[in-house]
Protein backbone atom coordinates (compact mmCIF):
# COMPACT_ATOMS: atom_id res chain seq x y z
CA UNK A 1 0.00 0.00 0.00
CA UNK A 2 2.94 2.46 0.37
CA UNK A 3 4.17 1.96 -2.75
CA UNK A 4 0.66 2.57 -3.95
CA UNK A 5 -0.21 5.67 -2.59
CA UNK A 6 3.35 7.17 -2.87
CA UNK A 7 3.18 6.00 -6.73
CA UNK A 8 6.69 7.55 -8.82
CA UNK A 9 6.90 10.29 -6.06
CA UNK A 10 9.17 7.78 -4.31
CA UNK A 11 12.39 7.05 -5.98
CA UNK A 12 15.36 5.50 -4.22
CA UNK A 13 17.70 7.75 -6.25
CA UNK A 14 18.29 9.76 -9.70
CA UNK A 15 19.04 7.52 -12.23
CA UNK A 16 22.61 7.52 -14.00
CA UNK A 17 20.61 9.18 -16.97
CA UNK A 18 18.68 11.69 -14.80
CA UNK A 19 22.11 12.94 -13.37
CA UNK A 20 23.79 13.50 -16.92
CA UNK A 21 20.70 14.83 -18.58
CA UNK A 22 20.80 17.67 -15.41
CA UNK A 23 24.46 17.84 -15.94
CA UNK A 24 23.89 18.62 -19.33
CA UNK A 25 21.26 21.02 -18.58
CA UNK A 26 23.70 22.81 -16.40
CA UNK A 27 26.04 23.12 -19.06
CA UNK A 28 23.82 24.47 -21.57
CA UNK A 29 22.69 26.91 -18.74
CA UNK A 30 26.88 28.02 -18.57
CA UNK A 31 26.30 28.20 -22.19
CA UNK A 32 23.48 31.06 -22.08
CA UNK A 33 20.77 28.74 -23.04
CA UNK A 34 17.66 30.08 -21.59
CA UNK A 35 15.49 27.17 -22.24
CA UNK A 36 17.57 24.82 -20.54
CA UNK A 37 16.99 26.86 -17.37
CA UNK A 38 13.07 25.93 -17.79
CA UNK A 39 13.58 22.35 -17.88
CA UNK A 40 16.01 22.28 -15.41
CA UNK A 41 13.43 23.79 -13.44
CA UNK A 42 10.80 21.48 -14.38
CA UNK A 43 12.74 18.69 -13.38
CA UNK A 44 14.25 19.96 -9.99
CA UNK A 45 11.41 22.75 -8.84
CA UNK A 46 9.36 20.41 -6.77
CA UNK A 47 12.64 18.99 -4.66
CA UNK A 48 14.04 22.47 -4.26
CA UNK A 49 11.09 23.60 -2.97
CA UNK A 50 10.26 20.96 -0.91
CA UNK A 51 13.95 21.48 0.48
CA UNK A 52 12.93 24.71 1.58
CA UNK A 53 9.93 24.69 3.37
CA UNK A 54 11.52 21.44 5.26
CA UNK A 55 14.03 24.05 6.75
CA UNK A 56 12.16 27.34 6.20
CA UNK A 57 8.28 25.89 7.55
CA UNK A 58 7.02 29.54 5.40
CA UNK A 59 5.55 28.53 1.81
CA UNK A 60 6.62 31.96 0.76
CA UNK A 61 10.11 32.30 2.38
CA UNK A 62 10.52 28.73 0.39
CA UNK A 63 8.96 30.37 -2.90
CA UNK A 64 11.80 33.06 -2.45
CA UNK A 65 14.30 30.68 -1.93
CA UNK A 66 12.85 28.33 -5.07
CA UNK A 67 13.46 31.94 -7.50
CA UNK A 68 16.87 32.95 -5.55
CA UNK A 69 18.03 29.65 -6.67
CA UNK A 70 17.43 29.40 -9.67
CA UNK A 71 19.06 33.01 -10.50
CA UNK A 72 21.81 31.66 -8.73
CA UNK A 73 21.93 28.49 -10.99
CA UNK A 74 22.14 30.59 -14.15
CA UNK A 75 24.48 33.14 -13.11
CA UNK A 76 26.99 30.33 -11.49
CA UNK A 77 26.45 27.44 -14.06
CA UNK A 78 30.19 28.58 -15.65
CA UNK A 79 31.07 27.52 -12.75
CA UNK A 80 29.59 24.05 -11.98
CA UNK A 81 31.70 21.45 -11.74
CA UNK A 82 30.60 17.74 -12.93
CA UNK A 83 31.35 15.09 -10.64
CA UNK A 84 27.83 13.69 -11.34
CA UNK A 85 25.91 15.25 -8.18
CA UNK A 86 24.16 17.60 -10.30
CA UNK A 87 21.06 17.40 -7.59
CA UNK A 88 23.41 17.93 -4.55
CA UNK A 89 24.87 21.16 -6.39
CA UNK A 90 21.52 22.47 -6.77
CA UNK A 91 20.24 21.82 -3.16
CA UNK A 92 23.49 23.21 -1.35
CA UNK A 93 22.77 26.67 -3.30
CA UNK A 94 18.98 26.07 -2.08
CA UNK A 95 20.43 25.68 1.43
CA UNK A 96 22.64 28.66 1.52
CA UNK A 97 19.77 30.54 0.83
CA UNK A 98 17.43 29.15 3.32
CA UNK A 99 20.17 29.77 5.75
CA UNK A 100 20.56 33.33 4.94
CA UNK A 101 16.70 33.70 4.94
CA UNK A 102 16.39 32.21 8.29
CA UNK A 103 19.59 34.85 9.60
CA UNK A 104 18.13 37.62 8.08
CA UNK A 105 14.60 36.65 9.78
CA UNK A 106 15.27 35.99 12.82
CA UNK A 107 12.17 33.89 13.01
CA UNK A 108 10.87 31.13 11.87
CA UNK A 109 7.05 31.51 10.24
CA UNK A 110 4.99 28.79 10.21
CA UNK A 111 3.72 27.34 7.84
CA UNK A 112 0.29 24.83 7.09
CA UNK A 113 0.63 21.37 8.18
CA UNK A 114 -1.25 20.02 4.92
CA UNK A 115 0.85 21.66 2.75
CA UNK A 116 3.72 21.10 4.45
CA UNK A 117 2.84 17.05 4.64
CA UNK A 118 2.18 16.94 0.96
CA UNK A 119 5.61 19.54 0.09
CA UNK A 120 7.38 18.35 -2.57
CA UNK A 121 4.83 14.98 -2.91
CA UNK A 122 3.68 14.90 -6.27
CA UNK A 123 -0.10 13.65 -5.47
CA UNK A 124 -1.92 14.30 -8.58
CA UNK A 125 -3.98 10.97 -9.27
CA UNK A 126 -4.15 10.34 -5.65
CA UNK A 127 -7.85 10.19 -4.06
CA UNK A 128 -8.70 12.56 -1.42
CA UNK A 129 -8.70 9.32 1.51
CA UNK A 130 -4.97 8.19 -0.38
CA UNK A 131 -4.07 12.29 0.27
CA UNK A 132 -5.43 11.83 3.79
CA UNK A 133 -3.60 8.55 4.17
CA UNK A 134 -0.44 10.51 2.79
CA UNK A 135 -0.90 13.17 5.49
CA UNK A 136 -1.30 10.84 8.06
CA UNK A 137 1.87 8.95 7.77
CA UNK A 138 3.65 11.87 7.35
CA UNK A 139 2.50 13.50 10.34
CA UNK A 140 3.91 10.38 12.10
CA UNK A 141 7.55 11.52 11.09
CA UNK A 142 9.71 14.49 12.98
CA UNK A 143 10.45 17.28 10.95
CA UNK A 144 14.44 16.00 10.37
CA UNK A 145 12.95 12.78 9.39
CA UNK A 146 10.70 14.06 6.78
CA UNK A 147 13.33 16.53 5.36
CA UNK A 148 15.90 13.27 5.11
CA UNK A 149 12.60 11.52 3.36
CA UNK A 150 12.20 13.93 1.29
CA UNK A 151 15.69 14.90 0.13
CA UNK A 152 16.05 11.00 -0.88
CA UNK A 153 12.68 10.21 -2.16
CA UNK A 154 11.53 13.55 -3.91
CA UNK A 155 15.24 15.25 -4.60
CA UNK A 156 16.99 11.84 -5.24
CA UNK A 157 19.64 12.95 -3.45
CA UNK A 158 21.81 9.69 -2.06
CA UNK A 159 22.34 9.20 1.91
CA UNK A 160 26.17 10.33 2.08
CA UNK A 161 24.60 13.95 -0.08
CA UNK A 162 21.68 13.89 2.43
CA UNK A 163 24.50 14.48 5.19
CA UNK A 164 26.63 16.54 3.62
CA UNK A 165 23.75 18.80 2.47
CA UNK A 166 22.10 18.99 6.21
CA UNK A 167 25.59 18.40 7.68
CA UNK A 168 24.62 15.63 9.83
CA UNK A 169 26.23 12.22 9.88
CA UNK A 170 26.11 9.90 7.71
CA UNK A 171 24.87 7.39 10.11
CA UNK A 172 22.41 10.28 11.68
CA UNK A 173 21.02 10.15 8.26
CA UNK A 174 20.75 6.41 7.99
CA UNK A 175 19.24 5.73 11.57
CA UNK A 176 16.91 8.76 10.49
CA UNK A 177 15.90 7.63 7.37
CA UNK A 178 15.26 4.01 8.60
CA UNK A 179 13.17 4.95 11.58
CA UNK A 180 11.02 6.88 9.39
CA UNK A 181 10.56 4.21 6.43
CA UNK A 182 9.30 2.04 9.38
CA UNK A 183 7.09 4.72 10.49
CA UNK A 184 5.66 5.36 7.33
CA UNK A 185 4.84 1.57 7.15
CA UNK A 186 3.24 1.18 10.21
CA UNK A 187 0.87 4.97 9.97
CA UNK A 188 0.12 3.19 6.21
CA UNK A 189 -0.72 -0.59 7.70
CA UNK A 190 -2.88 1.03 10.96
CA UNK A 191 -5.12 3.39 8.49
CA UNK A 192 -5.92 0.24 6.05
Amino acid sequence: MLTMVFGSAIKTEHEPNERHELSALIERIAEGDKAALGDLYGHTADAVYAYALSVLHSSHDAEDVLHDTFIKIYSGAAGYTDHGKPMAWIITIAKNFALMKLRESGRITPTDPDEQMLCGIKAEGLSHDERLLLKVALGALTPSERQVVMLHAVAGLRHREIAAVTDMTLSGVLSKYSRAIKKLKAAMEAEI
